[in-house]
């Protein structure tokens, strides 16, 4: 029997991110993706399609809602209270797994860089709603649920976005 590398599956249209380990849906989630629809160009707020792998994993050992900003923990831990202080925080929080596309010209290189336009799977405040697109481009998902994935993937697992799969 083959053993099959992880791969993580996310349906833009379902609003759902799947992990497979050994050919299995192992993980099935709700997430988030960009308000803005799928898309590619850099500044455009809109969720990448296609290959891409993890090129960093980010926070290992972090507390739960560890607030990142460049990518480092700024040291705050998320809190409703400290959202007020910063409403217009967009809200990187407990772990990062970085992505970068696969597909020169579609999500990797030039325009459409997704490791340049800073393309995450990332956790998300708890009053933040799973299910609907309102993320300003990456992949957002619940504190717990990241977590989970986070512990589960290493550097270089492949990671499929697709508008409908």
């Amino acid at each position: 029997m083959r053993n099959h590398p992880p791969l993580i599956k996310v349906s833009i249209g379902k609003q759902r991110l799947q992990l497979f380990e050994s050919g299995r849906v192992t993980l099935d989630c709700r997430i988030s993706t960009a308000s803005n629809g799928p898309g590619e160009l850099i500044d455009s707020e809109c969720t990448p399609r296609g290959w891409h792998r993890v090129r960093a994993r980010i926070g290992a050992g972090c507390p739960v809602n560890t607030v990142f900003v460049g990518r480092r923990p700024t040291g705050e831990i998320y809190t409703p209270a400290l959202k007020q202080q910063h409403p217009g925080r967009d809200w990187i929080l407990t772990r990062i797994l970085w992505l970068c596309g696969e597909e020169a010209g579609r999500n990797r290189l030039g325009e459409v860089d997704s490791m340049r336009r800073y393309i995450y799977i990332h956790g998300s405040p708890e009053e933040d709603p799973m299910g609907i697109p309102s993320s300003h481009g990456c992949v957002k998902m619940t504190n717990r649920d990241v977590i989970e994935l986070f512990d589960r993937v290493s550097v270089g697992t492949r990671v499929l976005i697709e508008e409908a799969c």
